[in-house]
């Protein structure tokens, strides 16, 4: 299948990025996988080398409360605003994506960080808007409104939103919501750019709220099938809104000499899978304590893997990757990687470059 050609002919280069090991473990539950440290030094240099290789950009969740286990999964980890201003002084090029949690973060304190952080990285700040999904670390706070729905949380972060985009080009801003208060707030300067608006989601309410304000959407489907439709949606809700909206969805890449060797790899990782981190990121999500230790118990080895990924020699990478990208009608990819120093420079020096080929001669 073909990639559906946008209003005026043009295929869109793809974007390619990485989500950084802002979290203890980076994005696997497991004892015999890689573990990223937790560090602004480990960050730092994962983010060099996504400038180094050509990567378009850069983003780091917020976390607040880690989920145990053997691994201790995500016990420790950065604050991503802070982590990702010196970043953007560590930089130049690539686009610097932080987290921001409307549930916790005032509107008018958010304006303002991301003003800030739009003249440090000059224009290549982006927000990724998230309205607060793990119950347990928004608990330990006191911050967290178990009365709110799915769609009220929406309706907050909607509502939060609209006065962060306002305090970006108003004077002033008075508004008056069920979650905060505007009183003729100010917040100057206004950023000379609007920061990229992020957001990820595969809901109903998530995909209104990206066609509606964001710039970027992240996606998440268990199929090709399910991811583009779900793209498609996106896309086409946006466009009738006369909006444009880049979707995207996250991706753990497992490369090796040969594609038996990164087998080797998937089965070894697998083999080290923490039950008791998984039960415990089941249970966050809302799932009984009871049910979630069953499934964790019965899981498999890819369980060890928080994202769907691809495993293999340098070609078999490049296959899977376009294919995911064509048949899933995405703009880009976020990129995991078990380790981020040999395993993000090979893929840089083999993948990508086949990838922005590719780019170039379906323009």
């Amino acid at each position: 299948m073909s990639t559906r050609i946008p209003e005026g002919g043009i295929v869109s280069p793809k974007e390619y990025g990485i989500f950084l090991p802002i979290g203890s473990g980076g994005w696997m539950l497991s004892t015999t996988a890689p573990h990223p440290e937790a560090t602004y030094a480990y960050n730092k240099r994962a983010a060099l080398h996504a400038e180094a290789i050509g990567l378009d950009f850069i983003m780091s969740m917020a976390k607040w409360r880690g989920f145990g286990g053997t691994t201790d999964h995500w016990g420790e980890s950065l604050e991503s605003m802070t982590m990702m201003a010196a970043l953007a002084e560590a930089t130049e090029r690539v686009k610097i994506w932080a987290t921001m949690h409307a549930n916790i973060h005032h509107p008018a304190i958010a304006a303002k960080m991301f003003t800030t952080l739009q003249q440090i990285s000059q224009g290549r700040a982006g927000m990724n808007i998230v309205n607060g999904a793990y119950a347990g670390e928004f608990q330990q706070f006191g911050l967290w409104d178990a009365d709110l729905s799915h769609a009220d949380r929406y309706r907050m972060t909607t509502e939060w939103t609209q006065a962060v985009t306002r305090l970006w080009s108003e004077h002033a801003v008075t508004m008056k919501s069920d979650f905060f208060t505007l009183d003729n707030c100010e917040s100057r300067p206004h950023p000379e750019t609007r920061p990229t608006l992020i957001s990820a989601g595969r809901s109903a309410g998530a995909r209104e709220f990206q066609a509606a304000y964001a710039d970027g959407a992240f996606l998440g489907a268990d199929t090709l099938e399910e991811m583009r439709a779900l793209s498609r949606d996106v896309h086409d809700k946006a466009a009738k809104l006369g909006r444009t909206v880049k979707t995207y969805s996250m991706l753990t890449v497992v490369q090796d000499e040969t594609d038996a060797a990164a087998e080797e790899k998937v089965r070894r990782w697998g083999e080290g899978v923490d039950r008791e981190a998984l039960a415990a990121m089941r249970s966050s999500w809302g799932i009984a304590e009871q049910q979630a230790r069953a499934w964790a118990k019965g899981a498999t080895g890819e369980a060890a893997f928080q994202t769907p990924y691809v495993s293999g020699s340098t070609d078999t990478i490049i296959e899977h990757i376009a294919t995911i990208v064509r048949e899933g009608e995405l703009d880009g990819l976020m990129l995991i990687f078990p380790e981020y120093d040999e395993d993000m420079l090979l893929f840089g020096e083999t993948v990508l470059p086949a990838l922005r080929a590719m780019d170039e001669a379906s323009a």
